[in-house]
């Protein structure tokens, strides 16, 4: 019987797996895995996002690592063999769950892992993302839950006490600092909240309107009273071929109808059409928004409370011209 292509997968990556464990062995030192510990848990965060929480929460007593980077998108996300060792040696997963990670099971099964996995947007509102609104799942996602509950700053205050409870089940033994951590940053993020409002309530709300090519927004604009409307920009920005002349003007009327100054971008893959439409519908490209990753190192959106200030700021400044 002929071996499917997910078999295949399965297969070639339980077999990497065993050949770089057995390589680090032989090597006394493991170049793969997570750094050393020291008697730390092991933790991996599988995007940046979360990655930050973690560290903030964890601080020095955790060995952290995080799958998926700054300017990563985790849609897409391709595991590499390396990241079979790393998953086989953690002792925690913290996940996004919603089918965010669409890659994440195979992996972990794979790795024959046996690290807790925590799904951190437990106990927030799920956005649902219904049929009538022309959104199908983008890339590889197969839900129709909407998974970036982070935009929304009180869910992240859920998901980072989510993160403060495993830690202290994985750890108890460094139970205090997790909770004074996190408790120092829950207050950061409550005053963060409070902030993103006053700052969109400086908008008249005829102007508190987001175009977007992604929908990453939802939970924003249910939050902080900003209407979005992601058009039809994602099915021209993301086609591998170059989108009909009836396709075009259909997103140019539908800018036009939700009457923006400004339509923003996550990821521009044909700046050329982004201008065309741009000009056509007679509106500016903002500059991009972070919206499932943050920032490199030293860029405006290189923590979560950056990552959300500069969205905001950015906003503000665009859509209040």
């Amino acid at each position: 019987m002929a071996l499917r292509f997910d078999d295949f997968l399965s297969v070639f990556y339980a077999v990497a797996t065993a050949m770089l464990l057995a390589l680090a062995a032989g090597c006394g030192r493991d170049q793969t895995a997570l750094p050393p510990v020291d008697g730390k848990p092991r933790v991996v965060a599988t995007i940046s996002i979360i990655g930050d929480w973690v560290k903030i929460v964890g601080g020095d007593e955790v060995a952290l690592q995080t799958f998926v980077g700054p300017d990563g998108d985790p849609h897409e996300y391709g595991p590499v063999p390396s990241d079979n060792i790393t998953l086989a040696k953690a002792d925690v997963l913290f996940e996004n769950g919603l089918g965010l990670e669409s890659w994440l099971d195979k992996l972990y099964q794979s790795s024959q892992a046996k690290a807790a996995r925590v799904v951190i947007t437990q106990g927030i509102e799920v956005r649902h993302v219904a049929e009538s609104e022309g959104m199908p799942p983008r890339g590889k996602d197969t839900g129709r839950d909407d998974p970036h509950a982070w935009q929304n700053v009180q869910n992240a205050m859920v998901m980072v006490g989510n993160i403060r409870a495993a830690l202290v089940k994985a750890d108890p033994a460094h139970a205090a600092g997790y909770q004074a951590r996190a408790e120092a940053y829950l207050q950061q993020l409550a005053a963060l909240d409070a902030w993103v409002q006053d700052q969109i309530n400086t908008l008249p709300k005829q102007r508190r309107k987001l175009v977007t090519s992604h929908d990453a927004f939802g939970y924003f604009g249910g939050r902080y009273g900003v209407d979005i409307s992601r058009s039809a920009l994602e099915s021209v920005t993301t086609e591998a071929s170059d989108p009909s002349a009836k396709q075009i003007v259909d997103v140019v009327r539908q800018i036009e109808a939700a009457g923006v100054p400004v339509i923003f971008l996550e990821n521009i893959q044909n700046p050329q059409l982004m201008a065309q439409i741009a000009t056509e519908a007679g509106v500016k490209v903002g500059p991009p928004l972070y919206s499932d990753a943050l920032g490199q190192p030293g860029t405006a959106g290189d923590t979560y409370i950056k990552m959300i200030q500069y969205n905001v700021r950015t906003l503000i400044k665009a859509l209040g011209q």
